[in-house]
């Protein structure tokens, strides 16, 4: 559907910005008057990460009048196979200023806002209320659906993006026109159904193609041109050089935007909400946790235990803690690893940061190992507390 153009546009343009922007210009879709709205537009990326880096880019570089940057991180390694809006040299630095720093490289006048924080309940109404459209590119369930529970309280349009391996999906959120997040997925998946990026991997240039989605999405709604993904879901397979449109239609039994909504203000807590893991495990590592000095001490006693890493292969061919077999979380939780784990000796479970060996941990459990513990932190706290020299990641 179209919609009418987000915001007014700007009294006027410069000289050098008539100049810079001269290739819109020229489009009659855009034009001066569509520039103008462009200017002043207040846009709020959250995240400056894979989806982040090149929206920001091209938001800055279309003339998007002010651009909010909301980022508690700092740039790792590990980010610039994907987030490209940070370089070598800006690593240990907080994204934000980083990111930043970029976007003013990229085009001067526009006006760059740092919010250097954690998005939260109790900052998000009075950081959106700042800005016009919110450009999401968070990567956990929790964020996404604080994101969007605000997005709809205060009557703000959101574009969305996932990524995840070689899929990508993007879409626009505005309830007052079609559905909202809610709407597309009523509830979060089960903790650890759904591998997190720092878990499964990504192509990175797959955050370019959807991360350009959402700007072009963003531009069309701030101009008032062509029909944005407002009851659309768009998915995208590298693989397969393929792009599906999927109608989303707003669900009347929605408990945020539906027409008796239950959620009528944000949620307590919205890691408790989707689960940062299942109760089982909550429950399955009290008294049954050690560290990653614990198991160093354990090695260097020659205690009599298998100590098991239930990662993925490709993970295991990254780094591993010595002296550790292979059995992916998977296939205990399915129980076809069952047969393969001895009952006379101890199970010490880890994996690359705690979560996925605190799931198989209650299914071992489950299972009669009574005895069996998980290592808090997994690989990242060997690295970091016992042996730097392997790799991270």
């Amino acid at each position: 559907m179209s919609l009418p153009p987000l915001v007014e546009p700007a009294e006027s343009l410069s000289v050098d910005e008539i100049r810079r922007y001269s290739r819109h210009l020229i489009i009659p879709d855009v034009g001066v008057e569509g520039q103008k709205r462009l200017k002043n537009a207040k846009v709020l990326c959250v995240g400056a990460g894979g989806l982040g880096s090149p929206a920001l880019m091209y938001l800055a570089a279309a003339g998007v009048g002010t651009l909010g940057i909301v980022e508690f991180d700092t740039v790792d390694e590990s980010n610039l196979q994907r987030q490209i809006i940070h370089g070598q040299s800006d690593i240990g630095r907080p994204k934000a200023e980083s990111a930043a720093n970029s976007v003013r490289e990229i085009n001067p006048y526009v006006n760059v806002v740092i919010h250097n924080t954690a998005i939260d309940r109790e900052n998000v109404f009075e950081i959106f209320g700042q800005y016009d459209l919110i450009v999401d590119g968070t990567d956990n369930f929790a964020t996404r659906y604080l994101v969007n529970d605000a997005a709809v309280l205060l009557g703000k349009p959101y574009v969305w993006g996932s990524i995840y391996r070689f899929d990508g999906q993007a879409s626009v959120f505005w309830a007052e026109h079609g559905p909202c997040y809610r709407c597309l997925y009523p509830e979060p998946p089960p903790p650890g159904m759904v591998p997190s990026c720092a878990e499964g991997g990504v192509l990175g240039v797959l955050c370019a193609s959807i991360g350009s989605i959402q700007v072009t999405e963003a531009i069309k709604l701030l101009t008032g041109i062509g029909e944005p993904l407002v009851g659309s879901l768009m998915v995208y397979d590298a693989l397969e050089m393929s792009y599906r449109k999927i109608k989303v239609r707003k669900d009347p039994a929605c408990a945020l935007c539906g027409e008796n909504p239950t959620v009528t203000e944000l949620l307590e807590d919205y890691e408790d909400f989707c689960g940062a893991v299942s109760v089982e495990a909550q429950e399955a590592v009290v008294d049954a946790t050690i560290t990653a000095r614990e198991l160093k001490e354990w090695q260097d006693a020659d205690k009599d235990f298998l100590l098991v890493d239930v990662r993925e292969p490709a993970e295991f061919e990254i780094v591993r803690i010595p002296g550790s077999v292979l059995i992916p979380k998977g296939e205990i939780l399915s129980g076809e690893a069952l047969a393969k784990l001895p009952q006379d000796k101890q199970i010490v479970l880890h994996c690359k940061s705690g979560v996925r060996s605190a799931e198989a941990l209650a299914a071992l459990k489950a299972a009669g190992f009574k005895d069996a513990v998980h290592v808090q932190g997994g690989v990242l706290a060997w690295v970091k507390t016992v042996d730097p020299s392997l790799p991270s990641y």
